[in-house]
This record gives C-alpha cells, sequence and structure tokens, in this order.
C-alpha cells in the first residue's frame, strides 16, 4: 500500500485546522464586510489573481445565486479596459493570501480614486490590500497542507468557506427563499427539486375530465384520447367528485357500459395543490402506489386546474 490514503488524511486534516482557525480568528470586521456588502447600490465585483481568482470565480456565482448581484473581474484584463466594469454604488472584494499580488494595483487604486468600497481578504494585516480596504478580512497564519508552504491549500480553502459565510449571511439577512432560489436555477436537479406542480402539470384541453353523468362508453373514449390512464369525474358544481383508473374499470368490468361514470368512480381521490412543490407529488404518488394526482383550485369549489403524472416528474429529474 502506497500511503495516499494517509497523504488524504493529513492533507484534510491541516485544513480542517485552518478551518477551525479561521472561524476562531473571525470579528467585528466580518460585521462590517456584511454591512458593506448589505448597502451595496449595484454590483460586488470579486477579483483575484492565480487560486484566489478561481475562489474569487466561484464567491462571486454563489453571490449572484442566492440573491446578491456579483460578478467577477480579472485584475489583469481590469488594466486593459474591464475597470469600467466597476462603478460608484459597487462594492469590491479583492482576494490575495499575500496581499502584495502586484495585478491588483491598478484595480485597488480605481476603487480609491472613485470612492468605491473595497473589502481586501489577505493573511497579512501590513499588506498593501488590506492597507487600502475600507474592510480586512485577515486570515490566519494557517500551514499549508502541501507539506512544502509554496501551494495554495489551506489558504484557498478558508478564503473559499470565507466567501461562503459572507453569502450565507446575505442570504440569511434578506430572507433569501427556496423559491427565489429556483428562479436563479431553473435547470438541472436543484431547479426540478424546487419546481411546483404547476410547473409540470398538464391543463386545459388535455385534462381527461367527464362528468357523473357520462356514460362509461364514452368515458373509456376519454380515457384513451388523453392518454393518463385516468379520468376525473366532475360533480354538479365543477368540483372534482372522483376518478376513474384502471382499477376501478377492472372491478366493474361486468356490465362496464351499463354504468354512467359516477357509478364507477373512486369518490374523494388524493389530490394535489398547484403551487405544492413536485417532489411532494412524486411522494405522494409513491406511497399510494399511484401514477397521477389531480391539482385542484385552492379556496374555490375544488375545480381541476391541471394534472401532474409521474412521467413528467421523472422526465424533470425527480424520482
Amino acid at each position: 500500500m502506497n500511503g495516499f490514503v494517509d497523504t488524504a488524511r493529513r492533507v484534510i486534516g491541516i485544513e480542517a485546522e485552518a478551518l477551525r482557525q479561521l472561524e476562531a480568528s473571525l470579528d467585528a470586521s466580518f460585521d462590517c464586510a456584511v454591512d458593506l456588502l448589505l448597502a451595496a447600490r449595484g454590483r460586488v465585483i470579486v477579483s483575484g489573481m492565480g487560486k484566489s481568482g478561481h475562489i474569487a470565480r466561484k464567491i462571486a456565482a454563489t453571490f449572484a445565486s442566492t440573491g446578491t448581484p456579483a460578478h467577477f473581474v480579472h485584475p489583469a484584463e481590469a488594466s486593459h479596459g474591464d475597470l469600467g466594469m466597476m462603478a460608484q454604488g459597487d462594492v469590491v472584494l479583492v482576494l490575495s493570501n499575500s496581499g502584495e499580488t502586484p495585478e491588483l494595483a491598478d484595480l485597488v487604486a480605481y476603487t480609491r480614486r472613485f470612492a468605491i468600497p473595497l473589502i481586501g481578504v489577505a493573511s497579512n494585516a501590513d499588506s498593501t490590500l488590506l492597507k487600502q480596504s475600507d474592510v480586512a478580512l485577515v486570515l490566519p497564519r494557517a500551514e499549508e497542507a502541501c507539506g512544502t508552504g509554496i501551494v495554495p491549500t489551506s489558504s484557498t480553502t478558508m478564503t473559499l468557506a470565507l466567501g461562503d459565510a459572507l453569502a450565507v449571511a446575505l442570504m440569511q439577512h434578506r430572507a433569501f427563499t427556496p423559491e427565489r432560489f429556483r428562479e436563479f436555477h431553473p435547470g438541472g436537479k436543484l431547479g426540478a427539486r424546487l419546481s411546483r406542480v404547476r410547473d409540470l402539470m398538464h391543463t386545459g384541453e388535455s385534462l381527461p375530465l367527464v362528468t357523473a353523468a357520462t356514460p362509461m362508453s364514452e368515458a373509456l373514449i376519454e380515457i384513451s384520447r388523453k392518454g393518463f390512464g385516468v379520468a376525473g369525474v366532475l360533480g354538479a358544481g365543477g368540483g372534482l367528485a372522483g376518478i376513474i383508473t384502471d382499477g376501478d374499470l377492472r372491478r366493474k368490468m361486468e356490465g362496464l357500459l351499463s354504468h354512467e361514470a359516477g357509478e364507477v368512480m373512486t369518490a374523494d381521490p388524493l389530490t394535489i395543490a398547484p403551487d405544492a412543490l413536485a417532489e411532494t407529488a412524486v411522494a405522494v404518488m409513491n406511497q399510494h402506489k399511484i401514477t397521477c394526482l389531480f391539482a385542484l383550485e385552492e379556496g374555490g369549489d375544488g375545480r381541476p386546474l391541471g394534472l401532474i403524472h409521474i412521467h413528467d416528474c421523472l422526465r424533470a429529474g425527480l424520482g
């Protein structure tokens, strides 16, 4: 055995200790940084060079997806025209482990010249970056996990965690909800899990609906034509009185065509609200071993507004 697992555990242990040091080091400067970000009338500009730049991109993306408008500006590109991406009303967050990265000089100078608030993150409290910053967030002098002290490992992990802490603090202050999160994440597994029933349900002419007085010969045609394997049965007031399923058809097979829909249906079927999470609909269908649910008008007479099928949920990435 080559001992690679031992190396991995050592690296993770060193970085975990660095995070504990970061946690213990947080002070009122963190509150000041959050207040500055909350006061921004424009965007949060996040910048860094090299490995700090990769972390800066992630932090900017996290801010943007959780309700804080933000984007990344490359410090070298900033010196060649991208300084125009910053304006008064913005707040700039600059990352540099040493605090002396030369490529940051023009960007930092620009914020000072135009009174754009600057939050600096570095491990050297006496560095140029932190001395120029309106708010200085000092990283602990933690051991890098590489063993030589030259490869950014623990320092980048701490910076990433600090960015996450800022983003979550902003989220909590703004009471950022799952509904708003979905607005920024309409695709992928996260978007699917936050989809509402109304986002996936079939509506209008596609709904398989009959009245209680509909002859079963016509109800069978409706079931076949709409293709969901069921039909909703409307009562006298237009509300959903029942549902006809394959099980109902088998139970009434003898003399089926002599009946009306109201005589075959299962009364008071399981339903769901249009604004319920689609994930909830999947849970209900799986629990009761059914394949679809009617979505009913809330606070009204129980009219069916749509129908959600398990296949719709599977196609959306649920299930």
